[in-house]
């Protein structure tokens, strides 16, 4: 009898180690992502074995692997997704490593109310300051698909990282990378750009200095640390706003859960109109929006 795969496993073995990992402390949930991304085995599925543990399946990584990995983010507190080096976000997968901000769910909701405010087949030329991973500028050239873009960042991993992964979606033809800080690195598209979304390094000094270690100590403080008061990157963003959106040109950001006031009191100083907060899933404004005004 032919000896089976390495990987193939009983549900019955799969539940049983799965509870054997979990007495040992940490996250169902995190147990279950690293399972599906790395193992293959979704939350249905997972589900489908409690009720016929009798069944086989076919992981994609062994167990053996898959525990090595989990002890790792145990003990050090590195992200799954480093570890992984992938992860999902709206409806694709990105390449991530250390070095370059995790996309969060909750900023998938930028590309929602960009398409909002735009209306119609979109714009003509947009930006993505900071783009890190490259997540919303993937997301809004899919979005766009008649569209071009420009995506920005200081940090050479960070553009190396978007890089990948434009060019995993086959759509490095539609998106330039360029690096600097904000709107410096756009000076030849000034006056034309007619949508340009921000996810800033918003948390304050002191609330950074306080986070999970796994966020503090693993991911980069150059896209979470946003001085002391959380505003510095905006404070920039807002002031070359005016110079470079097109007449008519929105501005989108994404900020902290508590400077919604602050934010929108900054877009109008810059001399933005029709501005604007948008709140999250949990019904907290963490979006801010504002126009440059059209020419008479």
């Amino acid at each position: 009898m032919a000896t089976p795969p390495a990987a193939s496993i009983s549900g019955e073995q799969l539940l049983r180690w799965r509870r054997q990992l979990l007495q040992g402390g940490g996250s169902a949930s995190e147990l279950d992502w690293l399972l599906d991304l790395q193992g293959g085995v979704g939350w249905q599925q997972l589900q489908q074995l409690r009720l016929r543990p009798q069944d086989t399946l076919q992981l994609e990584t062994p167990l053996q692997q898959l525990e090595q990995l989990w002890w790792r983010h145990r003990s050090s507190g590195e992200p799954l997704q480093y570890l992984v080096g992938r992860c999902p976000w709206r409806d694709f997968e990105l390449q991530v490593a250390p070095g370059v901000l995790i996309p969060r769910q909750e900023t998938e909701l930028l590309i929602d109310l960009a398409e909002a405010l735009m209306g119609g087949p979109g714009p003509g030329l947009w930006a993505d300051l900071g783009t890190g991973s490259g997540c919303l500028a993937i997301a809004l050239a899919m979005a766009w698909p008649t569209s071009l873009g420009v995506a920005v960042d200081c940090s050479t991993a960070a553009l190396d990282q978007a890089r990948a992964n434009l060019t995993a979606q086959g759509l490095t033809d539609r998106v330039s990378l360029r690096q600097g800080n904000w709107w410096e690195p756009l000076q030849d598209h000034w006056g034309r750009l007619e949508m340009v979304l921000a996810n800033p390094p918003y948390i304050p000094t002191a609330v950074w200095q306080q986070l999970d270690p796994g966020v503090r100590d693993h991911e980069p403080a150059l896209a979470l640390d946003g001085g002391a008061d959380g505003l510095s990157a905006i404070h920039a963003i807002g002031a070359g706003a005016l110079t470079a959106l097109a007449p008519g040109g929105w501005l989108l950001l994404e900020h902290h859960h508590d400077q919604a006031s602050a934010v929108q009191a900054l877009l109008h100083q810059a001399g933005l109109v029709e501005v604007s907060g948008h709140r999250d899933l949990e019904g907290v404004e963490r979006f801010a929006s504002g126009r440059a005004p059209v020419s008479p």
